[in-house]
């Protein structure tokens, strides 16, 4: 038997609830930074502050997947029943985030938003692969990336759209402006919404259906036996995690380099700890069951996580330092309690509607035809030069009003990586451990994250004081890599 083929619309019912979601993450993509500076916080300190998002990703999507992968609740199904209990949660959060008095709050709120959405989000993958025949799988990440747009040009546009109509945008020191928090209670009730008619509007196939497909959910032991690895891989974690602490002392840098360190020596621990279960007979423990899939990654998988690597660690400088850039460099202005500051956060608002909306429509149009006609590796490459060039230009412009044109290539790069390094894995990942892998591919989305939260602080202090546009001429260098290393991936994958 073969999955049947879904519709135009029936694509749409299985990612609807993305759409909820990325508004969540685009209200925070767009408005955290400026929540923070509202709140007290310094521009050296925005990336320290920005870590929980990326550090609740990494350990929270491994787990979800692995989790989601052996789950079965009947009619509720697998992968759902995380759906709705993410998107609760985040609603939640998204409610307090305007609530929040002072930075302590904001940061915690911060980390509970993403934990949840992060919690609804990685069975989606998994969820698109489930439900496809596999020549349907590029088609499907596409409609799921059109909805990432559109929710994402919903939640970065909303606050603009309130100034307009005469909401207040400037706030007193401490607190945070009308805009910002009408647009988090709306989103908290769009993200709930969204998700519940993906839950409402679905069901998943049993384990009697997807055996029939010729897809079993028996759950193999891990690909690399860890007690044959032994117990080195663990200790040079942690000699690793050691060497970086002691660096933070030795070479001045910031203290959030701290957290690097520890989390490559608590991996160390991890996988110590995997290592004595496996010796014990426990190898199919979660904990053991991950550390063993991560250790044998399908070397597909490990070639397409160093495009990731460097692909999100321009994305993630262009989210944290796009609103104090534009506010410097277009604005003439680092203050955040001025009005051409929160005018210049509006416009980045703007800025982040001109991507997503771009990545939207050309996911459904232009990207299927280039990976038709060059391949999906090929294509991905040529999306990410298109991204790099939209982040240069960020150094040679000097009228905001041209800024949307940027965004034209960072639209291309963000519809890009959000749907052929998916459509890819799914078709190569073995059924059984595919929301595993999905999680532990996030991996390579959250440690460049971590990374550019720990390190660009560092590098900004100690190299472009008082500049933030140099952010994005490091971007920019990451998307060329990106680019590159896709180029060495197999031209048929």
């Amino acid at each position: 038997m073969e999955k049947p083929r879904r519709s135009f619309f029936g694509l749409c019912r299985i990612s609807i609830g993305f759409f909820g979601i990325q508004i969540g993450f685009a209200l925070q993509n767009a408005n955290m930074s400026r929540v923070f500076q509202s709140l007290g916080s310094g521009i050296d300190d925005l990336s320290a502050l920005w870590v929980a998002a990326p550090l609740t990703g990494l350990l929270v999507q491994p787990v979800i997947g692995h989790l989601s992968d052996r789950t079965w609740l009947g009619r509720f199904g697998r992968r759902r029943p995380y759906f709705l209990a993410g998107a609760v949660l985040a609603s939640l959060a998204l409610t307090g985030m305007p609530l929040a008095h002072g930075l302590l709050a904001a940061a915690l709120l911060l980390w509970v938003l993403d934990a949840s959405m992060n919690v609804a989000m990685e069975p989606f993958r998994a969820f698109v692969g489930d439900s496809l025949h596999a020549d349907q799988h590029a088609a499907g990440y596409a409609v799921q990336t059109a909805f990432i747009g559109a929710g994402a040009v919903v939640g970065s546009i909303f606050p603009y759209v309130l100034t307009r109509l005469g909401v207040a945008n400037v706030a007193a020191v401490g607190t945070i402006p009308d805009t910002v928090r009408i647009s988090f209670y709306a989103g908290a009730a769009a993200l709930l919404i969204a998700v519940l008619a993906t839950v409402l509007g679905n069901r998943e196939y049993s384990p009697g259906e997807m055996a029939a497909f010729g897809e079993t959910q028996d759950h193999a032991a891990p690909p690399v036996d860890l007690v044959a690895r032994g117990w080195w891989p663990g200790m040079a974690w942690i000699a690793a995690g050691i060497a970086v602490l002691g660096a933070v002392s030795l070479l001045g840098l910031q203290k959030e380099v701290y957290l690097l360190g520890g989390l490559l020596a608590g991996y160390g621990i991890v996988s110590l700890i995997a290592y004595a279960l496996a010796r014990a007979g426990r190898q199919q423990t979660m904990l053991a069951s991950i550390v063993g899939d991560f250790s044998g990654m399908p070397p597909l998988m490990k070639r397409l996580a160093v495009v990731q690597f460097f692909s999100w660690s321009a994305l993630f400088v262009m989210w944290i330092y796009t609103t104090p850039v534009v506010a410097q460099a277009f604005y003439g202005t680092a203050d955040p309690a001025s009005a051409g500051y929160q005018a210049a956060g509006n416009w980045v608002g703007v800025l982040f509607t001109c991507y997503n909306g771009f990545a939207a429509l050309f996911s459904l149009t232009a990207l299927p035809w280039l990976a038709r006609r060059l391949g999906n590796t090929r294509a991905h490459a040529l999306c990410l030069v298109a991204g790099a060039l939209g982040l240069g230009s960020f150094m040679v412009l000097h009228d905001p009003a041209l800024l949307p044109l940027s965004e034209i290539g960072v639209g291309m790069a963000w519809a890009s990586i959000l749907g052929l390094p998916y459509a890819i894995l799914a078709s190569s990942l073995p059924q059984a451990k595919l929301g595993v892998y999905m999680g532990l591919f996030n991996i390579f989305v959250v440690v460049p994250q971590l990374l550019v939260a720990t390190v660009m602080g560092s590098i900004l202090k100690l190299a472009f004081p008082g500049q933030p546009v140099w952010t994005m001429a490091f971007g920019a260098g990451a998307l060329m890599i990106a680019a590159a290393f896709s180029l060495r991936l197999s031209p048929s994958a």
